[in-house]
């Protein structure tokens, strides 16, 4: 008889429910989307309520695709959107302000104020981190200043701080739950990834009151029983892991030196280290990779803001198509878009630039401009930024890739692929399952439910479904790089 996991998927436009099998094919899903907000230029929020309202609806609807009642479920698996911060009352579970996004910066000005302090060099040695409003620390202390009464209550214990998981955790729990595992945790700037602890000196540095944390479980471990009135029975929640982290498991990127890179909202590419963590030299983060039985594996990530954002602009925000799907076909019938390049700097540069003050940009307009061009320019924008993080990692000694795994929902997209392997010269393999962020939770929640006996029997349910090889000649994917090089510094502000 197959066993049977529930995987949450909280990301930064939707939420979604996958219900997974032990041989790692998904049985039913469900997604709903959620707004954001923009309340002034470089702030992104959400109302905490959607988050969670949009998990618990998916969550049982997912259950009744499946025809599985919740008693039939080993256990849930909770990925999310990282480093977005979320302050609630510790005894209603109410939130006493808007979700802060990972993507905002409003304290922009703050982390440059520690910079010059000289500061970013004994927060990278403890966290792994660079100073930037892109991690919670900052986004929470900006609320703890800013929302009347909220510094002494968190220093009372009347608060609790949490990422997305934490927040969905305690919900689901009825607020019996204040947990978040090693991977989310080391996205706080508050986390000390060598000691795998909350960090006194990081705790003071940013002015956090400890009675806020929540305890630092590993990726696979009991975190507590969700309500049974939610789902008509009690489901444990078995595993959680940031969205990449567990992308990272769900690609099966076991060795170091395999590295794989996840195409939604952002773009985000993260390469297995082992068993040590790696600085970097070219101002790529070192985090916590995942954790399992007290064992750390450390990671090497590239961050960038913008992937499918862009896109979804290009949709929403000035309305040159209907659906991203047509993106694909306005491409292919593009033989070269003349030097046009968007960069898509909406709320600042990720790595390896970390500028939060570079706005977007599109470049080398003419008159024989069409949607055709501005729509390819937005695809390979993807494509750039992901060569910047690959350059970058080169930079710091790594071995190039053989291959690099992707997913996310970009990657159904066979034009993207191939100008990706084009403009990397490197191999790329999209996997049957694409949904891998949800799936390596799934997994996570299989090891904790006992599903799978160790990491090699996990490894042997990826399946390729496609390889793209690079077919760009070197002169040309040097011409194109170097024009993007030359776009990005025209839109930076540091």
């Amino acid at each position: 008889m197959p066993h049977y996991v529930l995987a949450i998927d909280q990301g930064t436009t939707s939420s979604r429910a996958i219900v997974f099998a032990d041989n790692g094919k998904p049985v039913a899903m469900a997604q709903q989307e959620f707004p954001q907000y923009f309340p002034q230029d470089g702030w992104v929020e959400h109302d905490p309520e959607d988050l969670w309202n949009s998990t618990l609806a998916v969550c049982r609807e997912a259950l009744v695709r499946s025809g599985l009642a919740a008693s039939q479920i080993s256990g849930i698996g909770i990925t999310n959107q990282r480093e977005t911060t979320l302050v609630w009352d510790a005894v209603s579970g109410e939130p006493i302000y808007r979700a802060i996004v990972w993507q905002d910066r409003r304290t922009a000005n703050y982390c440059a104020g520690l910079k010059v302090q000289g500061m970013e060099g004994r927060v990278s040695s403890l966290s792994g981190l660079l100073i930037d409003p892109y991690f919670s620390a900052t986004k929470l202390r900006w609320i703890l200043e800013n929302v009347p009464g909220a510094r002494q209550r968190a220093e009372r214990g009347k608060l609790r701080f949490g990422t997305v998981d934490t927040f969905l955790l305690w919900r689901l729990t009825g607020g019996r739950a204040h947990r978040t595992d090693a991977t989310n945790a080391s996205r706080t700037l508050l986390f000390n990834i060598h000691r795998q602890q909350w960090d006194e000196e990081l705790l003071a540095l940013f002015e956090i009151p400890p009675a806020l944390l929540p305890e630092v479980l590993d990726n696979a471990a009991d975190f507590g029983t969700t309500d049974p009135d939610l789902f008509g029975a009690p489901i444990p929640v078995l595993a959680m892991a940031g969205d990449q982290q567990a992308a990272l498991f769900g690609q099966a990127c076991f060795r170091p030196g395999m590295l794989k890179s996840t195409y939604g909202t952002g773009c985000f590419v993260i390469q297995n280290t082992g068993a040590e963590p790696v600085a970097s030299h070219h101002r790529l983060l070192t985090t916590v990779a995942y954790r399992l039985n007290g064992q750390v594996t450390y990671s090497i990530e590239g961050s960038i803001f913008v992937a499918g954002a862009a896109i979804q602009w290009l949709r929403d925000g000035i309305k040159l198509i209907d659906h991203a799907s047509e993106t694909e076909a306005l491409a292919a019938q593009v033989d070269d878009t003349s030097g046009v390049y968007l960069v898509p700097a909406f709320t600042g540069l990720g790595a390896p630039y970390w500028d939060p003050k570079a706005r977007g940009a599109i470049l080398g307009l003419t008159r024989d401009t069409g949607i055709k061009e501005i729509v390819t320019a937005g695809l390979q924008s993807v494509c750039y930024q992901t060569r910047d993080l690959l350059e970058a990692m080169r930079n710091d000694g790594a071995q190039p890739p053989s291959e690099l795994r992707v997913d996310g929902g970009m990657v159904v997209n066979n034009w993207v692929l191939n100008f990706l392997a084009d403009i990397l010269g490197v191999p790329v393999e999209r996997p049957e399952i694409i949904e891998t962020t949800a799936l390596g939770v799934a997994y996570l929640a299989g090891l904790q439910a006992g599903f799978y006996k160790g990491l090699d029997e996990i490894a042997e349910l990826w399946h390729l479904n496609q390889r793209f090889e690079p077919q760009m000649p070197e002169a040309r994917r040097s011409q194109l790089y170097d024009g993007w090089i030359d776009a990005v510094r025209r839109v930076r502000c540091d």
